[in-house]
């Protein structure tokens, strides 16, 4: 059955249907971090599920739908809950990668306490954390990674039909595989400036045992301060070219997700 038109004759089990597909929908973007954010409102995203929802029950054909407050509906709603979490959890994991490697940078430059509040989480963050996650930010919206998540959402709806499929541990692994590959991406951005600054730091401290009389941290904080921009922007061609392959590699693990048997 296609749902090609809203009669008032079926209006109830039209509405269930759509209801029904916006789960998922819903889900993913509460996880997402460019849509689950403090910055979007909640009747957006509310309005934006229902939307594509109605899309995908006009585009793809219905699969039985589970009776409306019956265990069967449930079950499967949880079902397409934790899908839609788990393609939304992948960006969101991605996206801690520069907020990581930031916090591994600030605390070797000595900008530890330069904190402020993140928009989007409202939790605090580090300033070089900060400006990491808006390069990653741009770069993912340049580049068209959030049109082809979207494009992904919604064709999961024929890899995993909805009501039919469930999320097993072939996926779970897939997540935290991904988890580990953030971890050791967040170390290779931040290797080049924290070895710059390990130099720095080698070198200050040398030159403290031979002149004893210098003071170490009106040396060492200003020289590794300045060591560490210097370095971020000689990094800086590098920063985008592993920022661009992380966007590739979140929609490649997103992608597996639903390609998983």
């Amino acid at each position: 059955m296609t749902l090609t038109e809203l009669g008032f004759g079926n209006i109830g089990e039209d509405l269930w249907a759509i209801l029904f597909l916006s789960t998922r929908i819903a889900a993913a973007l509460l996880a997402a971090p460019l849509f689950g954010g403090k910055t979007v409102p909640v009747p957006v995203r509310i309005l934006l599920s229902i939307s594509l929802g109605l899309f995908i029950a006009v585009w793809l054909p219905l699969p039985p739908m589970p009776e409306p407050f019956s265990l069967a509906a449930v079950v499967a709603l949880i079902q397409e809950a934790v899908i839609g979490l788990a393609l939304g959890f992948v960006l969101q994991v991605g996206f801690t990668v520069p907020l990581i490697a930031g916090e591994q940078i600030s605390g070797t430059m000595g900008l530890a306490l330069a904190v402020s509040v993140d928009p989007n989480s409202g939790m605090q963050s580090g300033a070089v954390g900060q400006y990491f996650s808006v390069i990653l930010t741009l770069i993912f919206l340049t580049v068209g990674a959030h049109l082809l998540w979207f494009e992904l959402l919604i064709e999961s709806y024929q890899l995993f039909p909805a009501g039919e499929a469930a999320f097993g541990a072939a996926q779970a692994d897939n997540i935290v595989r991904f988890g580990g590959l953030a971890l050791a991406t967040a170390a290779a951005i931040a290797l080049p400036v924290v070895l710059v600054l390990l130099l720095v730091q080698v070198t200050t401290g040398v030159i403290s045992r031979s002149a004893p009389s210098l003071n170490l941290f009106a040396l060492g904080l200003p020289a590794g301060l300045l060591a560490g921009l210097a370095a971020l922007i000689i990094t800086l061609p590098i920063l985008f070219e592993q920022f661009e392959d992380l966007s590739g590699v979140m929609l490649e693990r997103a992608e597996q997700l639903v390609a998983l048997p």
